[in-house]
């Protein structure tokens, strides 16, 4: 894995904290403007370490394989759907036109988009709570909303969502598909 590009931003209101974050393809690190160049190139290596550790653990690992996926389904079906949503078959599949993830209730099948591997876990776990939720209620009533909003973050992964379809200018929606229903 090569090492991002590295800004070092020195403020002189600045007197104790450390901080750094992502902009664009490049890292920004915040240091007071007193420390010195070892100081600095020592605070450097630890931003930098804390940030991939974080990057880490905020990705789920459901999104390693179409195993992974079908593991935490269950976990997240017992924690939030009583453990009444078992599909028969979930994957990830190539990145949907229009969709996140898609679900078939008579067949019991739930397809994942390539897209949502990438996105913090509790994002992840919104998506398939929604597409679990689908093997209860099929459409999206009061009833399907009730189950879905048993997941705390519900509210958060939605608009998560949409500012990434919006950021990358797709065109997703959440009409029910003929076949399925797509989030």
């Amino acid at each position: 894995m090569s090492e991002p590009q590295v800004e070092v931003r020195r403020s002189k209101r600045r007197h104790q904290t450390v901080s750094a974050y992502r902009d664009g393809g490049k890292v920004v690190v915040l240091l007071p403007a007193r420390m010195s160049r070892s100081e600095e190139k020592r605070w450097v290596e630890e931003m930098l370490s804390r940030l991939r550790r974080s990057e880490t653990r905020r990705k789920s690992p459901a999104r390693e394989s179409d195993t992974a996926l079908s593991d935490r389904c269950g976990e997240l079906a017992e924690q939030y759907l009583e453990g009444r949503a078992v599909p028969t078959g979930i994957r990830w599949v190539a990145p949907m036109r229009t969709r996140w993830a898609s679900c078939t209730p008579s067949e019991g099948t739930i397809r994942v988009s390539r897209r949502l591997r990438e996105v913090p876990s509790w994002v992840l776990d919104y998506v398939l709570v929604h597409e679990l939720t689908h093997l209860l209620v099929p459409g999206h009533g009061a009833d399907f909303w009730a189950w879905v909003h048993r997941y705390p973050k519900t509210e958060r992964a939605i608009g998560y969502l949409e500012g990434l379809a919006a950021a990358a200018q797709l065109e997703l929606d959440g009409d029910d598909e003929e076949d399925g229903i797509g989030l």
